[in-house]
C-alpha cells in the first residue's frame, strides 16, 4: 500500500478513536439516564453509526486493495476480513453484528430498542478498540 491509501486507512480509524472517546460519558450511564436525555441518546445513535461506517469502509477499501472482490454486504465485510487474517478470526466474528446494528441505526431510528443501543456503547468499547489496534498492526506490517 502507498502512503495515500494508509492515510485513508488511518483518517477511518481516527474517525473511530474520537467516536470511541466521545461514547466513554454514556458507559456509565444507567438506562433511566440513557431514556430521559434525547441529546445524549441521539448523539449516542449517531457515534456508534459513524464508528461502524468507518470501519466497513476500511474492510472494504482493504478487501479491495489486496485483490479480492468487494463484499456482498457489510456483515460479511468484517467476516471477510476475519478470513484474510487482517484481524483476528474471533474478532471479525464478533464485530459482524455491528453491520446490523449499524443498519437499525440508519433505518429503523424510530422503532430502536435504547437498552440494545446502551449495550452497544459498551461493546463498541471493547471491539472497536481492539479493531484499531488489529488494523493498525496490520498496516505497520505493510511493505
Amino acid at each position: 500500500m502507498s502512503p495515500v491509501e494508509i492515510e485513508i486507512i488511518r483518517r477511518k480509524l481516527a474517525v473511530i478513536v474520537e467516536n470511541l472517546k466521545a461514547l466513554e460519558p454514556v458507559e456509565d450511564m444507567t438506562h433511566e439516564q440513557y431514556i430521559r436525555d434525547i441529546y445524549k441518546r441521539k448523539a449516542t445513535e449517531r457515534l456508534l453509526q459513524e464508528l461502524i461506517e468507518a470501519a466497513i469502509d476500511i474492510n472494504t477499501y482493504v478487501i479491495v486493495q489486496t485483490g479480492h472482490a468487494a463484499p456482498d454486504d457489510y456483515y460479511e465485510s468484517f467476516l471477510k476480513m476475519g478470513e484474510l487474517k487482517i484481524i483476528s478470526f474471533d474478532l471479525a466474528n464478533k464485530l459482524a453484528p455491528s453491520a446490523g446494528l449499524r443498519n437499525r441505526l440508519v433505518h429503523e431510528y424510530n422503532q430502536l430498542e435504547h437498552s440494545l443501543v446502551l449495550d452497544a456503547v459498551k461493546m463498541a468499547e471493547e471491539l472497536y478498540s481492539r479493531y484499531v489496534k488489529e488494523i493498525n498492526d496490520y498496516v505497520l506490517k505493510v511493505p
